[in-house]
């Protein structure tokens, strides 16, 4: 998996993709980043990468040019090419408006070749961007932050984490929140369950009494099954407090 962040600020990068699993995904060569500034691609002796908005308004927005001679750049497949199923290239457009991120678009993701991620700043990106050169929009949540740095980072490491050989044990993944999978066939007893769309289970771990907090019995007592049980139930029961709506979408 190759991953194409433009950006105006590629110092940004230094630290966010520099440690844990990503970093060592990249040891392993399992994933490959580049950083692309965008002001290299700018004509005028500025740099400039912005302008005012056409009809008038708050902000400023950055021009497409630079964008389009930077994402050409690349080699990546045309537009209408990544806009067919088979093709395993991607052009991302961070932006609020765009299609929610989940842990299924990750999983969708996951399975591509090569990513470029469209940093947004200021106001906004040029239209023409999302209309003409970006084949997916996408959002990491229902709010505003100051650009496309942050949520490109989010979605690398997403991402990162659902490649073959990225986590230490592959079954981590299909037992996280959010994951929707079926749950592989294991030999033995198997007291862990799949997220199925929900959230995930509890977790404890020593000491077994901290602070006069103990640990459920039901996890110290040996039995897979009734382990298993109790997780399903209480990954249930955290759902439904705190996010009632995955419930609905999961058919539980």
């Amino acid at each position: 998996m190759k991953f194409e962040i433009i950006t105006i600020f590629p110092d940004f990068f230094r630290g966010p993709l520099d440690y844990g699993i990503v970093r060592r995904a990249r040891e392993a060569g399992l994933i490959e980043i580049s950083i692309h500034d965008l002001r290299v691609f700018t004509t005028d002796r500025h740099k400039t990468v912005d302008d005012r908005p056409f009809g008038g308004g708050e902000g400023m927005v950055l021009k497409p040019e630079p964008i389009f001679e930077c994402v050409e750049s690349l080699g990546i497949a045309p537009r209408e090419q990544r806009m067919q199923p088979e093709c395993r290239d991607s052009v991302v457009l961070m932006s609020p408006q765009g299609r929610l991120f989940t842990q299924a678009v990750a999983q969708e993701l996951a399975k591509l070749d090569r990513i470029a991620f469209v940093c947004g700043r200021y106001e906004g990106v040029d239209e023409r961007v999302a209309e003409n050169l970006a084949d997916r929009e996408i959002s990491v949540g229902d709010y505003v932050v100051s650009g496309g740095e942050l949520p490109a980072a989010i979605m690398i490491d997403a991402i990162t984490r659902l490649i073959p050989g990225a986590l230490g044990n592959e079954a981590s993944a299909r037992q996280e929140s959010f994951t929707s999978a079926e749950k592989a066939a294991k030999e033995g007893p198997d007291s862990t369950c799949d997220s199925g769309g929900l959230l995930d289970y509890p977790h404890y771990t020593r000491p077994a009494d901290f602070r006069g907090i103990k640990v459920p019995d039901v996890l110290v007592g040996g039995n897979h099954e009734q382990i298993r049980r109790w997780r399903r139930e209480k990954a249930l029961e955290k759902t439904l407090r705190n996010r009632p709506d995955l419930i609905e979408k999961s058919g539980r």
